[in-house]
């Protein structure tokens, strides 16, 4: 008797389940690794030792991990990310305080990068081992050659050092005032992204137009423009998706470190902060966030390649 198939869709999201449920206890661990604690940093040459032990254990960092992690894991599931050690309020306060600026630049970003890698992939995968090819291939992999903060140094004391035409930093800056900020952080996440999302696009567009069916579908005369349209681009979107969910975590790392360069409050600096006050429960939350994000990109990626080439179900 053949067993009742499981949609693809359930299979999926109950692995992204068990994902979630390992990266829980990853943060936890590895955050708990972190050498000192706040009492210590923070209080040693103010209080003597039994005043810190005495701080230890008002709040909580005497307590054995074990019994720690299922206390924060509760919570957790309740919605509540903790408290600050450093600054006694919600560390779901402090997500929400960094999330704005980090979700500007990200999705900013994409709104650069996605229709334009999308266009010179089908362009470049349509003009295979053409000059135009070639061209824009030399060019974009030059690009994610070059390590981001060395495209921000260059860009930095080109067009706002020398030039004065951008501002360097978000330091005093209101983005809704000065959109100009944005220009140079995108740019420094722009050369790689790109390079990655196109290649992925060039492949699968080479790979449908190579396919016996588009060959068919040629020889019946189906005109150029639909066989792009309703043949080729679907299964050329398939790898561009899934890169870009691995662009999507790639833009993430990438994000962190542009914000750092660029002094953007958002979650890097509260991340950078929270590790150097050994703020573990906002350190937690933030890195938690940033985890659950990536699981949710890659769980939607693959979710969508499998509604536009559903070969999963096929296969059963």
């Amino acid at each position: 008797m053949r067993l009742l198939a499981v949609p693809y869709a359930v299979q999926r999201t109950l692995l992204a389940v068990v994902q979630l449920a390992v990266l829980s206890v990853l943060v936890f661990v590895l955050t708990s690794l972190l050498p000192g604690d706040a009492a210590e940093l923070r209080f040693t040459e103010t209080l003597t030792p039994e005043q810190v032990a005495g701080l230890r254990i008002e709040l909580g960092l005497d307590r054995p991990a074990p019994e720690r992690f299922v206390h924060w894991l509760g919570d957790v599931l309740t919605g509540d990310l903790g408290t600050s050690l450093i600054s006694g309020g919600p560390v779901a306060g402090i997500v929400r305080h960094s999330i704005g600026a980090t979700l500007v630049l990200t999705l900013a970003t994409l709104a650069v990068v996605v229709p334009l890698a999308v266009a010179l992939g089908i362009v470049m995968g349509t003009r295979e081992n053409g000059r135009i090819d070639r061209a824009i291939t030399s060019v974009t992999l030059a690009l994610s050659a070059i390590p981001d903060f060395v495209i921000a140094v260059v860009l930095v004391a080109v067009f706002s050092l020398k030039l004065g035409w951008l501002p360097a930093t978000w330091i005093g800056g209101d983005l809704l005032s000065s959109p100009a900020l944005l220009i140079l952080p995108i740019a420094v996440l722009f050369g790689r992204t790109v390079c990655l999302l196109s290649r992925q696009v060039r492949a699968g567009t080479v790979a449908a137009l190579n396919a016996e069916y588009i060959t068919q579908a040629r020889r019946l005369g189906v005109p150029r423009r639909r066989l792009l349209l309703r043949h080729v681009l679907p299964n050329a979107a398939v790898p561009g998706v899934q890169e870009l969910a691995r662009t999507g975590d790639t833009l993430l790392g990438g994000v962190l470190v542009v914000e750092a360069i660029f002094a953007i409050p958002g979650f890097a600096t509260a991340l950078v902060d929270g590790v150097e006050t050994r703020d573990i429960p906002t350190v937690q939350g933030l890195t938690l966030v940033l985890a659950v994000a990536a699981l949710l990109i890659n769980l939607a990626a693959d979710l969508t390649c499998n509604r536009l080439v559903p070969r999963t179900a096929l296969l059963r």
